[in-house]
């Protein structure tokens, strides 16, 4: 069950970080998805490393918070990967 809430929130976060970042990121439903779980981990790390100051790999979780929490970590996926794909 906790694979299917992974895929949901991976789903939701990247349709969200795709909508809200400027410019034509390209991909289909599996770039998304991918985009966004990659995106819980890079959020759910910052969030944790914030709050208790160790840096630990931590994935946030299908609520609103986490959500949100992903969405940031996607858009930051976003802005790198465009940087190492700069010609």
């Amino acid at each position: 069950m906790n694979i299917i809430a992974w895929l949901i929130l991976g789903l939701i976060a990247g349709a969200i970080a795709k909508a809200i970042y400027p410019g034509r990121q390209g991909g289909g439903i599996f770039a998304t998805t991918l985009l966004g779980i990659i995106g819980a981990f890079i959020g759910g790390t910052i969030v944790t490393l914030l709050q208790t100051g160790r840096f630990l790999l931590t994935g946030a979780s299908l609520s609103i918070p986490g959500i949100f929490v992903a969405v940031i970590g996607a858009i930051i996926a976003i802005y790198l990967w465009g940087l190492m794909n700069r010609t």
